[in-house]
Formats: C-alpha cells, structure tokens, sequence
C-alpha cells in the first residue's frame, strides 16, 4: 500500500481527510492528489540538487491539472513541454517562460510562433527538418532561437518498449553519430541559439546505469564541440527515473541524481532534469465503487464504475497498480478478483487476481496512480471523465470538476433537421 495512505479504524485517509468521505461527497469515480506528497517529492530533487547549478523542469504529460502546476510553479519548477497545449497551461498556472523547454519531435509552426512569442528556454530539437522551419520562423519573426539537440544515444533500457525512447529504431532525437554535425550546421544558422545538450533514453528506468551511459554519451560530444568552438550553457539529462509500483526497486532521487552529478563535476554547464513520474505517481489515487459482483465459473469479476478510459495504463502497457479496499472487511471471505469496468472491450480491466475482501458498494483505491492517469484518460464509450481533487491537510481543493453529458457534446452539431 501506499506509503502516504493510512488505515484508520479500517478506513483509508489521505493527509486529514477520509477517502469514505470523498466519496460520499463528490460520488466515484474521482482522482485525489496529495499536496504534501507532491511538495515533497520536488523538494528531494532540490535538494539532492543543492550546491551544483541545476533546473528541475517538470515533465508537464504525466500530470497536466493546473493546479498541480501552480503548486510547482510555487515551488520554483520550470516545466518540460511538449505541446501548445501544454505551454498554455503552464503559462496560466504562472510558469516562467525562461524555465520552459520545449521537446517532442512533431513541433508544427503555431507551436514553435508561439514558442518565441512568450521567450522559453529551450528548444530540444528531434530532427534536421525541425532546426530548418525553426530558423525559417525565427528570422520572419527577426529572432533567434534558442536549441539543443537532442542526441539519441541507441541505449537498451530495461522498461516497456512503448517508453523506451533511446533507441535507433526509436522516433526521438538525432542518431548520435550524426549529432556533431547538425550542431555544425546549426552553428550556421543566423536564427539559431545553441544553448544547449539534450538526452532522454525512456522513463520508467530502475537502474542509473542506462542514465550514465547516457550522460557519458553527451559529455563526449561536447569534447568534441568544444573544440569546434561550440560552446553550451547547459547539458539535459531528460527524465525517466522509476518508481515502486509492485516489486521494482528504482534508485532514490538522491541515489540516481549524485550519480550524474558525480560524472558532471567540475563542469560549468547547468544540469537540466526533467522528472514528472517521481514528482506525481506516488502522490495520486484513483478511488472506484463495485457495482457488482460476477462468477463465470471459477473466474471471479469486480465490476466497478472506474474503466480503461479513466486509467489506461493497465490495458495500453500491462501497468500494475496496488489495489486496495478503502473499508478493510474482517467477516468477508475473501477471494481472487479480476477488477474490471464497464466496458465494451476485453481489455477493461484495472488489475488481475487480486485478493480482497468486498460486497456490492464497497470502494477501492487504485495506489501510485498520479502520474499518467487523468491525463491519458478519455471520453471512450462517451463516459464523462473523472473529477480532480487535492488534499491539503484538512482542505479539500475541486481542481478539475466531473465532467457532463453537455460537456461531451460540447463543440458537435447536427446536420439534420430534428422534430416533426
């Protein structure tokens, strides 16, 4: 279970305040977030950080809420982009342009305008075609562009390989042994800035060996622009690093970044990091009601009103999340259930053969479910997405209301004549 969640009286609480009583309040399904939980976790990369000139930008895709954002804001977080979307929201939670970097490797022209409007930090460039429209624009808009490159080093990692981003075969980045000379070319460019290095190999990552590898990777480059006479003011080691689900056993922020700070000593670039699961995933929940009970022969199901489009994890990676009953029964038996939701495919379902002990009505609280939950959720089988809750001590925050049926068909038109 969760290490910020605690059983009282049979109950699971959440900081001060009873995940029984959200749910008798805002109705389920719903996400929770932990404030406390979300401080904490950035404060461990600053200070693991201290004393080497760092950034910690936030990687905005595994949590999204704005009110998530304005709590890092608050914190001093610059914030990993990879959409306009994004970028706007980062900017209404009060996010300083200068900490915003800018990845993915399909930027579209409004993306990048945008982009130079508000002054980010960073480009990280993916491809030649990119650095190209991107000295075209900035020269019609008589600026020059800030950019690294992001060098895709062709590292093995050990993670699901739909978050493996380091490889040849992978679409992120420039093959490392080219990187040099996109730089040179760069350099040539009268609308470019190189201002920096980009890496980032895959995310869910327990071991730092992979992270060293890479930064060994980079470190050789800029040996090599160095002497070229390219100089940079900063060197981004990416994101990635895993967090317990089930048996994993990833490093600590503090393990995983002195290991890159060691092999950056003595080095006068600023270290970027761009963290989002190790900020968010520990510190959100996803609390779901039994509608019903089911046995087909000697399967057992628990149907529930959360489904894969609410969390998608489990159905898109095979994702393992801890499932636990937020009334812990004594008098029940239990039994091995497969948790599933109400839709219309085979591959809904929240988790397999867990034991538990429940009836009709119980609920259950879907563990470490911050990151990369509401924000890959949908509106399949038109369901209205999940609320957003934060916790705050005793406070309870609305930061994302239960979506409607008018909100579902909000923007479509009919384009036949309805009545008699």
């Amino acid at each position: 279970m969760s290490s910020i969640l605690v059983r009282k009286n049979q109950q699971l609480w959440l900081e001060q305040v009873s995940l029984q009583q959200l749910a008798d309040r805002f109705k389920t399904p719903f996400y929770v977030y932990s404030m406390d939980a979300i401080k904490n976790n950035f404060q461990a990369y600053k200070n693991a950080l201290a004393g080497h000139k760092h950034l910690i930008c936030y990687a905005v895709k595994a949590n999204s809420n704005i009110a998530v954002l304005q709590a890092l804001v608050k914190l001093g977080s610059g914030f990993d982009i990879v959409s306009l979307g994004e970028l706007e929201r980062v900017l209404l939670a009060g996010g300083d342009p200068k900490k915003i970097v800018f990845s993915g490797v399909g930027k579209n022209r409004q993306e990048m305008r945008r982009a130079l409007e508000v002054g980010i930090h960073c480009f990280n460039v993916e491809s030649e075609a990119e650095l190209s429209l991107l000295n075209k624009i900035s020269a019609e808009m008589e600026v020059a562009a800030p950019i690294s490159i992001r060098v895709n080093p062709d590292i093995d990692v050990k993670t699901h390989p739909y978050v493996a981003t380091g490889l040849k075969e992978s679409k992120f980045g420039i093959d490392a042994s080219r990187a040099e000379q996109i730089y040179l070319q760069a350099a040539k460019m009268k609308n470019i800035r190189i201002v920096g290095i980009d890496c980032h190999i895959g995310s869910q990552l327990t071991e730092t060996t992979p992270f060293e590898d890479a930064l060994n990777c980079l470190l050789g480059l800029i040996q090599d622009l160095n002497k070229n006479g390219i100089m940079l003011d900063h060197i981004d080691v990416g994101g990635g690093l895993g967090v317990r689900y089930q048996d994993e056993n990833p490093p600590s922020i503090d393990e995983y970044t002195q290991k890159l700070i060691k092999l950056a000593k003595g080095r006068k670039e600023t270290l970027i990091f761009e963290p989002g699961r190790s900020i968010v995933a520990d510190t959100g929940f996803l609390v779901t009601s039994v509608q019903f009970l089911k046995r087909n022969g000697s399967k057992r199901f628990a149907i529930c009103d959360a489904a894969m489009n609410d969390m998608l994890r489990p159905s898109l990676y095979g994702s393992f999340l801890d499932i636990q009953p937020v009334y812990m029964r004594t008098s029940e038996p239990a039994y091995f259930y497969d948790i599933v939701g109400p839709i219309c495919e085979t591959g809904d379902f929240l988790g397999y053969e867990r034991e538990l002990s429940i009836v009709p009505g119980d609920l259950l609280c879907l563990c470490d479910a911050g990151a990369y939950g509401f924000s890959m959720s949908s509106n399949y089988n038109s369901r209205p997405r999940a609320p957003e809750l934060m916790i705050s001590g005793q406070e309870v925050h609305i930061v994302r209301e239960r979506e409607t049926i008018d909100d579902l068909v909000h923007g479509e038109h009919l384009i036949l004549k309805t009545g008699k």
